[in-house]
């Protein structure tokens, strides 16, 4: 696709690839955060409950999530299409550390089953598909 051929990008990409990126860098800045035991009273009974307990895979799992999230949106603002990809890698990040939490034994009240698990895999799933949407439309290359 050359430049006479590239489509007007609307104005809605550049909203929602700005605030997914704050979304994911908050991620990471979280999973930062959690490194350190003594930021861990500052998390409510069911979020420490869940870091305290996460094994080496969840945690490699909330990394390539977070991380791999907040590089797919970058690779979005830059319109690159790989950021499809890194999108598809970032939600099995977050379907492993999903998987962790649900298996941990904790009673979630609906709040945090919206919040702590549903919301971040429809989050995921929409950078997945909206990627896709956005090379479909010749937004991205």
């Amino acid at each position: 696709m050359n430049e006479n051929t590239k489509k007007i990008i609307h104005w809605s990409f550049w909203i929602i690839c700005v605030i997914t990126l704050i979304w994911n860098v908050l991620g990471a800045i979280n999973f930062l955060v959690q490194l350190n035991p003594d930021t861990h009273t500052a998390y409510r009974e069911t979020e420490r409950l869940i870091i305290v307990g996460r094994p080496l895979w969840a945690t490699l799992g909330f990394a390539l999530a977070v991380f791999g999230g907040t590089i797919g949106c970058a690779l979005l603002l830059f319109k690159k299409a790989i950021s499809y990809y890194v999108f598809i890698a970032s939600f099995v990040g977050v379907l492993i550390t999903m998987l962790h939490a649900l298996t941990t034994g904790i009673e979630f009240k609906f709040a945090e089953v919206f919040g702590i698990i549903l919301f971040p895999i429809l989050v995921g799933g929409f950078l997945i598909w909206y990627a896709k949407f956005c090379e479909r439309s010749g937004w991205i290359v």
